[in-house]
């Protein structure tokens, strides 16, 4: 399984001691949520964290774009290292356009689905995508209750990516706990995002360490 603790959790008073224990931890991503609010109801950071984060941060940066217009924004975010930028299927009006647009700078592609947002909506494109990223709460906070529908739409995702022969991972994002993150693995998830469960824990390293080496 693979862990991408969510940096909007961290603690931003001690940032770079939050970078280093996700450094030093068997977390194999940091996920960083860029919110504009305008398509979410919420504001997070922009291009001076990332900026930071990429100077830091000694994992590959997957990068959540919730922007009303993400567009725009692709180049920049990967010159400042993006490995993955994920846009959303609810935001783009010409969504293999701007696929190939963040697949023309090197990084890898993903797109995000809302809860609402049914995944046979991507068998047109899910052959292009890298990634997959289902939203487990409805975008724009943390913290927020794990939506139990997730289990049959990650699974449905899953068959879709096999019918189409799509290489693109299945990443769930919003919820996520030790509890949940055996049946999301079992369900066909191959990433966690993780925003409070670790860093609400006393030991974050080792609810890291769990999550990497829980079973389905």
């Amino acid at each position: 399984m693979i862990i991408s603790p969510s940096v909007l959790s961290a603690n931003f008073l001690h940032l770079e001691k939050d970078i280093e224990m996700i450094n030093n931890s068997q977390a194999d991503w940091f996920h960083v949520d860029i919110m504009d609010g305008v398509f979410v109801p919420n504001i997070s950071f922009g291009m001076p964290v990332m900026n930071a984060l990429h100077k830091a941060a000694k994992k590959p940066l997957d990068v959540h774009l919730m922007l009303a217009n993400p567009d725009p924004y692709i180049a920049e975010f990967a010159r400042l290292g993006a490995t993955f930028i994920t846009v959303h299927y609810e935001a783009c009006t010409h969504l293999h356009r701007t696929i190939q647009s963040i697949k023309q700078t090197g990084a890898k592609a993903g797109v995000a689905l809302n809860p609402h947002t049914p995944v046979h909506l991507l068998s047109e494109i899910i052959a292009d995508l890298d990634l997959v990223l289902l939203m487990s709460v409805n975008p724009g906070f943390g913290g927020q209750k794990f939506i139990e529908n997730t289990y049959h739409k990650c699974a449905e995702l899953k068959a879709l990516i096999l019918e189409k022969q799509s290489h693109a991972l299945i990443e769930i994002d919003g919820g996520v706990t030790l509890a949940n993150a055996p049946l999301l693995q079992k369900a066909g998830a191959h990433a966690l995002v993780a925003g409070n469960t670790v860093f609400s824990s006393p030991n974050p390293t080792e609810t890291i360490m769990q999550l990497k080496n829980m079973n389905p």
